[in-house]
């Protein structure tokens, strides 16, 4: 590359022609690729690259990226629908092409460490290549413990101050041993269309049936992440019965009542008749799993449910499957959040009918509303600006910590509509961006693809042209979804109003009573140079019903791992024999 040597490294978990041919570095046209991702409509460029007089040598998704630059250039990159992060290098003059999909499925981390320019998935392999650690970025720690996960993105730092993330939908072009300059190529926008409620749901029906059969393509076998909620239920339904697929679906069940689905569960099961894995939480070797968890993802795990959605994958990858289906995003794009509905009623504040539409927020949603700040359905009518509920109980946290950081919630304007505006926020900056990056590095490791076919291009830009009107409707949120799967979906889970979500409780895993688990927590650690050892003891013998509570005992416990790992301490294998 220039006056610098460039080399290129990869491993390949086979999802698409299996055959060695497809292995990577990929060489083909003077271009030299490394790829981590799936090009779902391969198929669909090869035809026309075909056309343009392009010859293959693989039946590839890795030979099209390959073909498709060479006849687009970096334009390529708006034809994908796919999940990737790759580096191509283009031998003709010497430039390096960083790539990373639209919404950040694939992670790809880089630092500039003593004259080189070092790029990869995984923080672990940026500090063996360096041979040495990286070093801990104690804001983002406490940022994490204080104001939880949707605060990770808020600003473009990592768990590490020398380590950057190289942003979604974005790409650079190196010609020399530089700092990446990120350019967008997509950019997410409000443009509401007038359109009926029928063709709103015509029309996300139609892009969300060809968003699961691109993803239903694969050479390996595929299963189904199955909550018992709406979402997963979705995709489980019209994959069998539209497609007419026989599936494979792994679901986790908790003992809590708040988070067991147990029933709903059994419901879709029985509809459908697919095979059906359960695992169910438990306390056994919790503290060991967790360890191995935060020492693959390099960093703390953002939530329970991240660790349970592990045990998942776990299950997943024992059972023979290489990928996984699940139903990211959906909350985003639909409105599945408590705090969209009050966001909706604001925003449909002047009609005359707002009493009417209270009533069925009262008869659904708000009969389950724990958050205080929300069971004010029109809380938001009357204060717009009010965020307290997502930060919630931070000055208690903040009071746990040594040194307390002094951060306030904060968003993004890009909308004037306040309920889009809250929805682009968390799938830009809060909420997807986590759950990605959460589900690409329990998928990954346990050897599976996971595909996510609510984030499908053209589902997301046509949600952003329906009018907000029509997103929820007697008392439903997320209709347009549930009205597109009617007649395909179980009626009784699509049309459950309450939301559990995909969650434990921190009582499902740690047995608090346990003097040697509460010794354990409370031994000498790193983590007692930021927390307060006395807010953790009080903590463990106190009330955990407040799930904010519980979280939060759960981050400490995370970050005290993270703060103990090998890759923040130095003191693993790579850093003495690179």
């Amino acid at each position: 590359l220039g006056e610098y040597q460039i080399s290129l490294l990869h491993t390949r978990l086979a999802i698409i022609d299996l055959d060695h041919r497809s292995d990577q570095p990929f060489a083909a046209n003077d271009c030299v690729l490394v790829f981590n991702g799936e090009i779902y409509n391969y198929r669909e460029l090869r035809a026309e690259l075909e056309e343009l007089g392009h010859e293959f040598r693989t039946d590839s998704d890795t030979e099209v990226i390959v073909k498709a630059y060479r006849e687009f250039g970096t334009e390529c990159l708006e034809r994908f629908e796919a999940m990737w992060a790759f580096a191509l290098l283009d031998q003709r003059d010497q430039s390096l092409l960083l790539s990373r999909d639209r919404f950040g499925e694939k992670p790809l981390f880089y630092a500039l460490w003593d004259g080189a320019l070092l790029f990869a998935s995984e923080v672990k392999f940026l500090a063996a290549l360096a041979g040495r650690p990286p070093s801990v970025n104690r804001d983002q720690l406490k940022r994490y413990l204080v104001n939880g996960y949707k605060a990770i993105y808020k600003k473009p730092d990592t768990f590490f101050s020398d380590v950057e993330e190289f942003p979604a939908g974005s790409f650079a072009v190196l010609k020399n041993l530089e700092r990446p300059v990120a350019r967008h190529f997509w950019k997410l926008e409000y443009r509401p269309i007038k359109m009926s409620m029928a063709e709103a749901i015509e029309g996300a029906r139609e892009r969300l049936f060809e968003a699961i059969k691109l993803r239903l393509r694969s050479d390996v076998p595929i299963a189904f992440c199955l909550s018992g909620g709406v979402d997963s239920t979705v995709l489980a339904s019209i994959a069998v019965n539209h497609f007419g697929q026989e599936i494979h679906a792994f679901s986790i069940v908790d003992r809590d009542e708040r988070y067991d689905e147990s029933e709903n569960l059994a419901i879709t099961v029985g509809e459908l008749g697919c095979h059906h894995h359960v695992t169910h939480t438990s306390t056994e070797g919790f503290f060991e799993r967790l360890r191995k968890l935060i020492a693959y993802h390099d960093s703390p795990i953002s939530t329970i449910s991240y660790y349970v959605h592990a045990s998942l994958s776990e299950a997943i990858a024992k059972n023979g499957f290489k990928v996984a289906i699940s139903g990211t995003g959906a909350d985003e794009l639909f409105t599945g959040y408590y705090d969209h509905y009050a966001y909706w009623l604001a925003e449909m504040g002047n009609r005359d009918d707002l009493p009417d539409l209270v009533g069925d927020w009262q008869a659904s949603y708000g009969a389950f509303v724990q958050n205080p700040v929300l069971q004010d359905p029109l809380v938001f009518l009357k204060a717009p600006h009010e965020r307290s509920h997502i930060y919630l109980n931070r000055d208690f946290f903040n009071s746990a910590l040594l040194e307390p950081i002094d951060e306030e919630f904060v968003e993004e304007n890009y909308s004037d509509s306040i309920l889009r505006n809250r929805m682009m926020n968390e799938l830009v900056h809060e909420s997807v961006p986590v759950m990605l990056h959460e589900d690409d590095l329990n998928s990954m490791y346990f050897s599976i693809e996971n595909r996510s076919p609510y984030l499908d291009r053209h589902l997301t830009d046509y949600m952003y042209t329906v009018p907000s009107e029509h997103l929820i409707h007697d008392g439903y949120a997320k209709w347009l979804l549930r009205a597109a799967s009617q007649e395909l979906a179980p009626t009784e889970v699509i049309l459950d109003r309450r939301k559990r979500g995909f969650n434990a409780s921190i009582d499902s895993l740690v047995d608090r009573n346990d003097p040697e688990i509460r010794d354990h927590l409370l031994c000498s650690s790193p983590i007692f140079d930021v927390v307060r050892r006395e807010s953790v003891e009080d903590l463990i013998s106190g009330d955990l019903t407040d799930n904010s509570y519980s979280k939060f005992l759960f981050s400490f416990i995370s970050a005290k791992m993270f703060l103990e790992s090998e890759l923040v301490t130095g003191t693993g294998a790579e850093y003495r024999t690179v």
